[in-house]
């Protein structure tokens, strides 16, 4: 399975958001990697440099590597609607995100590597496939013999009422949530501006 394993803080202070989660080591250092640390004076970037940096920014957060961003886009692109709003649907659709959002693992990074292993079913059948593209009404759940598993106990009891999305049920009893609608962009969180990453692929 291709993923990015390089250094997580460090992409972090490049965008200047701590992307990946809670980090110690990106609040000590808000500013951009370098020798030079935050005492380098800037250049103004260009556009391009800022469609290219909201795209690097949107595939880091998701966990998706540049062939599955591309296909996401030009799916997003056959689709009624604005493309860029669309394009962050299918993120959100994405099994190991729906999975990091319904509070069963602790980030997307760990949710991945629980679908990987077998943990999540996906209407009552094992799925295996992080990218899997979730539709409206899938039921999204913790494998039987999983359900003891730690790393989801301890994700569930201390992370599932905060994480409160509009477009998720969840059923803490049952170890199961719904997918019920592709979400409105006001209610994603991530501090993405789409727009960049359309004006980028369109050119």
């Amino acid at each position: 399975m291709a993923r990015y394993t390089g250094p997580r803080t460090k992409k972090a202070r490049a965008f200047g958001e701590a992307i990946f989660g809670p980090d110690r080591a990106f609040e000590k250092r808000k500013y951009s990697p370098g020798q030079h640390g935050n005492k380098r004076r800037r250049k103004q970037r260009s556009d391009y440099a800022m469609q290219l940096m909201e795209k690097q920014k949107a595939k880091y957060t998701y966990g998706v590597l540049e062939r599955q961003f591309r296909n996401l886009f030009e799916s997003a692109s056959g689709k009624k609607g604005v493309t860029g709003e669309v394009l962050l649907q299918f993120l959100e659709a994405r099994l190991d995100n729906t999975v990091f959002r319904l509070g069963i693992a602790p980030t997307r990074r760990a949710a991945r590597q629980l679908v990987s292993h077998k943990h999540i079913v996906v209407n009552g059948k094992v799925t295996n496939i992080p990218s899997c593209q979730l539709r409206p009404g899938d039921i999204i759940g913790v494998r039987g013999k999983s359900q003891g598993n730690m790393v989801i106990v301890d994700s569930v009891n201390t992370k599932s009422e905060v994480r409160k999305f509009p477009w998720l049920e969840w059923e803490k009893e049952k170890m199961q949530g719904k997918f019920m609608e592709y979400p409105d962009r006001e209610a994603i969180p991530e501090n993405i501006n789409e727009q960049l990453i359309v004006e980028l692929y369109s050119k």
